[in-house]
């Protein structure tokens, strides 16, 4: 059988510079040496990284929520997910910390779904989306949200309805699109038992468990 991976390259880069610095992205402009001995320009966002956790409930329903999202104009229902703060941060800290802040809520059970490149043609960002189960209500108080997420919906979704509405094109977040179709086809193909364990390497953003 054939094995298909993505594999590291870096080409030479003859000049770079960094246009604009946000709060917690930039821009990168490269000057990339093409195969042929070219010269391109490529410009693109430098970003942290990001996680991303499917929780799935006794019931088969998955946590979602609903937030605006000022750059495509909409609502979006979405799984909870967050910026990876800390360069070399543990991501599974960082995702139980994204559910219990979004959504206030543990879970005993935790696994690697995927991981994916969001935009890779122009921007650096890496999602790790972790499946996690055995779901319960956190304890203490609530996280104190503000801006967009002081507006967020919560809601519990049977898995079949977001496939649905993935396949219809009516439900559109990148993390929630390739979660509930990842866990689709493990459910489907070898199981959950097959998924990596939460700490599994990630190369896109190395870390220490």
């Amino acid at each position: 059988m054939t094995t298909i991976k993505d594999t590291a390259e870096q080409w030479e880069v003859r000049a770079t510079a960094t246009p604009f610095v946000g709060n917690k992205t930039s821009v990168r402009t490269d000057d990339v040496v093409m195969p042929d001995g070219s010269v391109a320009r490529r410009d693109y966002q430098v970003h942290p990284g990001s996680v991303a956790v499917l929780a799935l409930d006794d019931e088969n329903r998955v946590l979602v929520l609903k937030q605006y999202r000022h750059p495509v104009g909409m609502k979006l229902w979405e799984i909870p997910a967050g910026l990876l703060d800390v360069p070399g941060e543990n991501p599974l800290h960082a995702a139980q910390r994204e559910l219990y802040e979004e959504a206030h809520v543990k879970a005993e059970d935790w696994r690697v779904l995927t991981d994916v490149y969001t935009t890779p043609g122009g921007c650096s960002e890496a999602v790790r989306i972790f499946l996690a189960r055995d779901l319960s209500e956190a304890q203490g108080d609530r996280f104190a949200v503000e801006d967009e997420e002081a507006d967020m919906e919560l809601a519990r979704v049977p898995l079949t309805d977001l496939v649905r509405g993935v396949l219809a094109g009516d439900l559109h977040n990148n993390c929630l699109v390739v979660g509930v179709l990842s866990l689709t086809a493990a459910l489907a193909g070898d199981g959950i038992e097959s998924l990596r364990p939460a700490e599994a390497q990630w190369p896109a953003r190395p870390f220490e468990a």
